[in-house]
């Protein structure tokens, strides 16, 4: 899969809400950093470590958003790294500009990153 395919893959089963398709992109030992993890669950510094920990937190966003979805802006990759930048909707609140940086290693997401506009 190429860089780009994969970030068109990361945002379709995102916005499917299939935890298990968005889990298979990553590493086994990936991390994933964003402030609402930070907000929401402070003692993890905003870091999570962990396709497990990956699972939980997306299961449980979901179920707190059913309607949660993004709507893609931009995307930008190469071999190293794919960079999306999407709307995020979620029930009652104003879309939000996201961009989202995954670090890519032999066809797997190793390290992503999240930052709010």
């Amino acid at each position: 899969m190429t860089p780009e395919a994969l970030g068109r893959a990361w945002l379709d089963a995102f916005n499917a809400h299939d935890v298990e398709r968005l889990i298979a992109l990553y590493a086994d030992d990936c991390t994933h950093t964003s402030p609402k993890i930070r907000a929401l669950h402070p003692e993890t510094g905003g870091q999570l470590v962990g396709k497990a920990a990956l699972r939980t937190w997306w299961t449980d966003a979901i179920k707190r958003l059913p309607g949660l979805r993004y709507e893609l802006v931009r995307l930008t990759a190469n071999e190293e790294r794919v960079v999306l930048e999407y709307l995020r909707h979620a029930p009652h609140e104003a879309p939000m500009p996201v961009a989202e940086a995954f670090d890519v290693r032999e066809g797997r997401i190793v390290a992503s990153r999240v930052f709010h506009g």
